[in-house]
């Protein structure tokens, strides 16, 4: 299985970036996981409604030069479907068994996703109602991409 996460924006934190080399280690055991950062738009504060959505445009313009044609796309958003690790780990489960080879996990800006990604998405998913950073992000899904490759290898991991 291959598994690309596109994320905007660069992620500066050392404390995140450590987190992440690690659960990109874990998961070479089971999978070639790539990280994809594109370009974040600025975004001032007091935009319009209609700057706002050029920013989100042109940051899934870049999104989606990343994702291929024969890509399942989960996007995470927060109006999406809310799974247990367990619920993910099935799905990933389902994907491979039915040559989904090729995930593409995209977690969007401050603003969230453009109209153009979602409609490209196969999947909405939710952490939560709450909001996250979206580097934050980047490292919950890695641990959850993980915990369902333990998962569905019946292998032992802290609950």
């Amino acid at each position: 299985m291959k598994i690309t996460i596109v994320s905007v924006g660069k992620l500066k934190e050392k404390y995140l970036k450590q987190g992440i080399q690690e659960y990109l280690k874990r998961l070479s055991a089971y999978a070639k996981v790539d990280i994809v950062e594109v370009a974040d738009e600025k975004a001032p504060e007091n935009m319009s409604e209609a700057e706002m959505e050029e920013v989100k445009r042109k940051e899934g313009e870049r999104i989606l030069s990343h994702i291929g044609p024969d890509t399942y796309v989960i996007t995470l958003e927060i109006n999406g479907k809310m799974l247990s690790s367990e619920q993910l780990a099935k799905k990933m489960d389902e994907l491979a068994t039915y040559g989904k080879s090729k995930i593409a996990f995209v977690i969007g800006g401050s603003l969230g996703i453009s109209d153009e990604v979602m409609k490209r998405s196969d999947m909405a998913l939710s952490f939560s109602k709450m909001t996250f950073p979206h580097q934050l992000m980047r490292l919950v899904l890695l641990e959850q991409v993980y915990r369902g490759f333990r998962i569905n290898r019946g292998e032992p991991y802290h609950k």
